[in-house]
């Protein structure tokens, strides 16, 4: 055989080597080029190429790499992917609507669950697009508890117990208070993310079992994540007064404790609430605060924050507050499904984005810098011709057209990027990305070594990526029609591997891993 000959052999063969490297071999697996790079924690922000090898990002530079696959991010944004802290629909089309959005990992911790283990072991069979994790519950350990069952981890054993409320509002007695404990304790031994405590759907429990938690949480040196226990405007069982309780045992604990949807529970008191929560935050107490662009919850018609004497009146409501679908519910019909089936998911709106004072109450905790950016991501649903909804557990995708959720689940990130960015400019696009990425793995890194490598565009940093142009992003789903999944995102890789490809989804992709400690 000619030399010239052998050397083309080799060469097709992949065999010549210069150095290290074969000969026209691609220098990563994935390169995404000339994207502007935005990295939240060492304010790089330029021009640059991006080569990722395995689930890792290698390198990040202005000089030319090469990548067994290329993505050409001319004119659109690179960041670390959206982390939701703050998540509470946990099946496949969940996450893939938050895909859609450049979300790459989906935390329930304020609701949180039990038996953590249970959870997780489920959550790995799903063949989930995204990371996924979880706190330990403390309504399910109050459930457990006080209906002396096992704990189990669905959303059905919590909406079934929205007909008691023997757990939501009698205080524990001793042994019932070790065993919530106890309960609690097992959740975080078996790798739970925190303790989450949906406070405002048991207002009554104690203040020593909440302090109780604080105290367990400083143990475990691990956050709680609170919806608070009132949602009032006006005093006693204030907004202003939970809040300032869950400082206090901050501050007395040392324990770290984050404040869940602060825009929500604050209703029209947030020009009070948050000056209180930012003086804690500069004298030294440990919380952390999130919160969504939206003037409506979604939450569980029963839900004790609606009942007892005067909750109209405290929360500026009434029947026309409460959407059911996609319809506003009738004094009759709130009734009806408050006393049948309060379960059942809606709508509460308690803001009005239209008018102007209130969007500024909005406003000031979206864009505070102390406040990060959760959805509060709810489940899709469907509902049969006699108003019974059931949570959506299928497969298909897109998702089935009937489908029904709040527009947060499938909006929040996006919305951000469009309306607080590109839109009104209150929010520069560095600091809107740092409340989606950074902010959110800072609440947890602590205590959750994974979270120390997410959040970032750095070498050495997962491959948790989303690409997206920035003159396009946006939610599109509404209150009325809120079944369509944000456009602008171009690319979402999670850990190295491409979930979102060009704008499309590729359903056969699951590299979601899971979150623990």
């Amino acid at each position: 055989m000619k030399l010239s000959t052998f050397l083309h052999s080799l060469i097709c063969m992949g065999l010549l080597a210069s150095g290290s490297s074969a000969v026209y071999a691609s220098d990563y697996d994935v390169v995404i080029l000339n994207g502007r790079v935005i990295d939240p924690e060492t304010n790089f922000d330029a021009i640059a190429n991006v080569g990722i090898s395995g689930n890792t990002i290698q390198k990040i530079t202005d000089k030319s790499i090469t990548g067994t696959k290329t993505i050409d991010a001319s004119n659109k944004v690179v960041a670390p992917g959206f982390i939701d802290i703050h998540a509470h629909g946990q099946n496949i089309g969940d996450y893939r609507m938050q895909a859609m959005q450049g979300v790459t990992t989906m935390l329930e911790l304020e609701s949180g669950v039990l038996p953590i283990e249970d959870w997780y072991a489920t959550q790995g069979q799903k063949n989930l697009p995204l990371n996924y994790g979880a706190a330990a519950g403390w309504t399910f350990a109050r459930i457990a508890t006080f209906t002396d069952t096992s704990p189990q981890a669905t959303t059905k054993y919590f909406q079934d117990a929205q007909s008691l409320t023997d757990w939501k509002m009698n205080i524990a007695d001793p042994t019932q208070q070790k065993n919530i404990m106890s309960l609690v304790e097992e959740g975080l031994e078996q790798g739970g993310l925190g303790i989450g405590i949906n406070a405002g759907y048991a207002p009554g429990h104690g203040q020593k079992e909440y302090f109780a938690l604080a105290q367990l949480a400083a143990k475990h040196d691990v956050a709680t994540f609170t919806h608070v226990r009132y949602a009032s405007n006006t005093e006693p069982q204030s907004s202003f007064e939970a809040i300032k309780e869950l400082i206090a045992n901050a501050a007395i604990t040392g324990a770290q404790m984050h404040i869940c949807h602060i825009n929500s529970t604050s209703l029209k008191d947030i020009e009070t609430i948050m000056p209180m929560v930012g003086q804690a935050i500069d004298n030294g107490v440990n919380i952390t605060v999130g919160a969504y662009p939206w003037g409506a919850a979604s939450t569980v018609v029963g839900a004790a924050m609606f009942s007892g004497e005067g909750w109209r009146e405290r929360m500026g409501s009434s029947a026309d507050n409460f959407q059911l679908g996609t319809e506003r519910m009738s004094e009759e019909q709130l009734a009806d499904y408050q006393s049948n089936s309060p379960g059942t998911f809606i709508v509460w709106h308690f803001l009005d984005e239209a008018n102007p004072k209130d969007l500024a109450l909005l406003d000031a905790s979206v864009t505070n810098p102390n406040v990060l950016i959760e959805s509060d991501e709810m489940f899709w649903m469907s509902m049969d011709d006699h108003g019974h909804i059931d949570n959506y557990e299928g497969n298909q995708w897109p998702l089935p057209p009937k489908l029904f959720s709040h527009p947060r689940s499938n909006g929040t990130f996006a919305k951000v990027l469009r309306s607080y960015v590109r839109e009104r400019g209150i929010l520069e696009m560095s600091e809107a990305i740092r409340k989606m990425s950074l902010m959110p793995a800072q609440t947890i890194e602590n205590f959750v070594p994974q979270m120390k490598k997410k959040g970032r565009i750095q070498a050495g940093m997962d491959a948790d990526i989303v690409v997206f142009n920035p003159d396009t992003i946006a939610d599109v789903g509404t209150y009325q029609d809120p079944n369509h999944p944000a456009v602008g995102v171009s690319w979402v890789l999670v850990n190295g591997a491409i979930t979102v490809n060009d704008g499309q989804l590729d359903p056969q992709v699951s590299a979601g891993q899971p979150i623990r400690r």
